[in-house]
């Protein structure tokens, strides 16, 4: 296997990996926006205030992921994007699980919603951070091959 079929693979497992993501995130939004009513229990919300916060949540989550389609279309060129990217879903992560560790008698309700996030968030990071790290070992070998001619 030459060295750009094997960097077009290591390319096109990123943005499977990052497009996964990517459509569960927008999927989401879509439902948060569209159907907030089904959503607003989960979050101990009600009434009008409550379906314009999961809809605003929606449109926040849509903002959130404006970075993922130009890595996905060419992760090599776009490598910051990915960085940012993983970025993103860190502080998603970690802000997501201070908000679970502060919920007290409010678990009951909020917790499972705050728990899928968590365990969601924390496994597209895996993904694509290790999808990312292979990525940019790739390109270095290539660069460092590059330079040495």
């Amino acid at each position: 296997m030459t060295a750009e079929t094997s960097d077009s693979r290591i390319a096109w497992a990123a943005r499977i990996c990052f497009g996964l993501v990517f459509a569960f995130n927008v999927q989401c939004a879509v439902q948060f926006i569209a159907h907030p009513a089904g959503f607003m229990g989960g979050f101990g919300l009600s009434g009008p205030e409550g379906q314009l916060a999961v809809a605003g949540l929606g449109v926040a989550f849509l903002m959130w992921n404006a970075t993922y389609p130009l890595f996905i279309w060419q992760p090599q060129r776009f490598e910051v994007l990915g960085a940012v990217i993983i970025t993103q879903q860190a502080i998603g992560l970690v802000g997501e699980s201070a908000l679970y560790l502060q919920l007290g008698s409010f678990a009951a309700v909020a917790g499972p919603a705050i728990m899928r996030f968590i365990l969601f968030d924390g496994a597209g990071l895996l993904l694509m951070a290790a999808s990312f790290a292979w990525l940019k070992m790739s390109g270095r070998g290539r660069h460092r091959s590059q330079d040495s001619l």
